[in-house]
């Protein structure tokens, strides 16, 4: 059995042994069960022992190979403004549907001796203004923020760097990639060891988040899943579908005649990595990009430019923020969509790693332990979801292509 099917059935496992402990006479079992929480959560500090690693290590890695921008000139500036326009678009529209579905409201997933109140915050999270959220990204001393798990300033800081390191030439720029693109490799290799433990940890936490919020809770999980489809339906239909139109000339018939390839690999193996080698193929070929703009945009954008990965990202922090009873006021809207964004530019294109991505949202709204149980559910969801997130990025990456194309004068189509 695949391991997403080992972590739905986990789920599903989980959610019918939490149900039966609500059963009267039950009681003995809640016990049980409450009792094995400690390793759903030493799972999650598990997990979340990789977050800084991997998120220092890739984007230091993605934004220090932007050296080549100075050498394509124009082509580097269109792509980087067509990734930070479009994933925003894509966090914000992630933002507003959540909103709209009411995600995660009128049922609560308290942690152990902890009911908090709904519209309440969290204890000890103190929500702070618009402006302090502003000046909080900042860094002053990225090591104590690596070292608080304080992700905002510390993304800021390696951002310089990366951008330092595209200055530099010769031997020390590679020596400092080639050690950051190690890291970034034994990441991925401890999340592949932990996401073996994964099917387990999912079990006993839906299990523990059942026994304790109800089966009121799975209602909730429904509707978050049917905002992350809507949020990337909409994304393509407002954002990708015009830019096709408008800035590559294309209609959508073609074009996704052109590409039905590349898009039906990205969906079956929710990899923009493996799907790489025939998107550049099908914008090679078929819609006629040269190989100067495809040989640059669609290998970054298989790095850095995930819309998909960007809505998900920020329907499931409100999700799982208002599962804690979290307010989520202007500056937490705002923290939102940066951190989604961010972490969208931060995950890599294979299956496993969007559990990690999304603790560096969870972590960076200020949920931090707290999004144990309510990150197991969505793992559990994780995989249908990661298909259709990763269609939209491949998508979205070919009709950035192929409109930079057009914007250099290329006749494409």
């Amino acid at each position: 059995m695949k391991l997403h099917a080992r972590i739905l059935a986990g789920l599903v496992a989980g959610v019918a042994i939490g149900a039966l402990a609500r059963s009267p006479g039950a009681e003995w079992l809640e016990h049980a069960i409450v009792a094995t929480e400690p390793i759903g959560t030493a799972f999650i500090r598990l997990v979340s022992m990789v977050v800084i690693p991997l998120v220092v290590a890739s984007l230091f890695t993605g934004v220090a190979s932007l050296g080549d921008v100075r050498r394509l000139g124009r082509i580097g500036g269109k792509t980087l403004l067509f990734f930070a326009v479009s994933t925003v678009c894509a966090a914000a529209i992630g933002l507003v549907v959540a909103m709209a579905f009411g995600v995660g409201t009128g049922v609560s997933a308290p942690m152990p001796g902890t009911i908090p109140h709904p519209g309440s915050t969290l204890p000890g999270v103190a929500v702070p203004s618009l402006i302090e959220s502003l000046l909080a990204m900042i860094p002053s001393n990225p090591i104590a923020s690596a070292a608080q798990g304080d992700l905002l300033p510390l993304i800021v800081a390696v951002c310089i760097f990366g951008a330092a390191a595209t200055a530099t030439a010769g031997e020390t720029r590679r020596a400092v990639v080639i050690f950051f693109q190690g890291i970034n490799d034994l990441s991925m290799v401890v999340i592949g060891w932990l996401m073996q433990l994964a099917p387990i940890a999912v079990l006993v936490l839906a299990a523990v988040t059942v026994a304790r919020s109800g089966a009121d809770l799975l209602g909730s999980l429904l509707i978050f899943c049917l905002a992350v489809v809507v949020a990337l339906a909409l994304h393509v239909a407002i954002v990708l579908l015009p830019l096709l139109r408008i800035g590559a000339g294309l209609g959508a018939p073609f074009f996704f005649r052109s590409v039905s390839d590349a898009l039906l690999l990205a969906f079956s193996t929710a990899s923009s990595n493996a799907t790489l080698p025939v998107s550049m193929a099908a914008a090679r070929n078929r819609l006629g990009v040269s190989n100067q703009v495809v040989s640059f945009v669609l290998p970054l954008g298989s790095s850095l430019d995930k819309n998909g990965a960007a809505a998900y990202k920020a329907v499931t922090a409100v999700f799982i923020a208002r599962l804690y009873g979290m307010h989520i006021g202007a500056s937490l809207l705002v923290a939102i969509v940066v951190m989604s964004t961010v972490a969208a530019f931060a995950g890599t294109g294979v299956p496993g790693s969007s559990l990690v991505t999304t603790l560096i949202v969870l972590d960076g709204i200020g949920l931090g332990s707290y999004a144990a149980a309510g990150i197991a559910l969505v793992v559990g969801v994780d995989r249908p979801l990661d298909m259709c997130r990763t269609l939209v990025n491949t998508l979205g990456n070919l009709v950035g292509t192929a409109a930079i194309a057009r914007s250099e004068g290329e006749a494409i189509g």
